[in-house]
């Protein structure tokens, strides 16, 4: 094994010990989920192309912690230290965004002084689909 492997493994361990600490505090509990419909089926070789075709388009994701409107000339005068206050308090979820579209909300964790999120809620496809509305 290399170095590097090494460093990965050991990053996925301090990932996997993190959440289940985390896990223990909150007291989670299991939640059981329906069969999604044609969960278990097999697709057809051009199915599977199609499907393929698209795995490797990048998309963008962000985590947004909130949002403000300022004058440009409030903006112009924006400098190191200034401090814009946002439409969120402290301690609610971040919004998480793929391509502008939300699609989830989590919360921040850290693990060996890397960020990284916990998603909490994700938004259903019909959900989604009635903001476009």
């Amino acid at each position: 094994m290399t170095t590097e492997d090494q460093n990965q493994q050991d990053m996925a361990d301090a990932w996997a010990d993190a959440l289940a600490e985390q896990d223990q505090e909150l007291d989670v509990q299991a939640v059981a989920l329906e069969e999604l419909p044609g969960a278990g089926t097999k697709l057809s070789k051009a199915e599977n192309e199609k499907l393929d075709a698209i795995m490797d388009i990048p998309v963008t994701i962000s985590m947004e912690v909130g949002r403000a409107q300022i004058s440009i000339r409030n903006l112009l005068q924006l400098n190191q230290g200034s401090v814009v206050e946002l439409d969120r308090i402290a301690g609610e979820p971040l919004d998480v965004m793929v391509n502008g579209t939300l699609i989830a909300h989590g919360e921040v964790v850290v693990v060996n002084d890397k960020f990284g999120i916990r998603l909490t809620d994700v938004i259903s496809q019909t959900e989604r689909i009635k903001k476009l509305k």
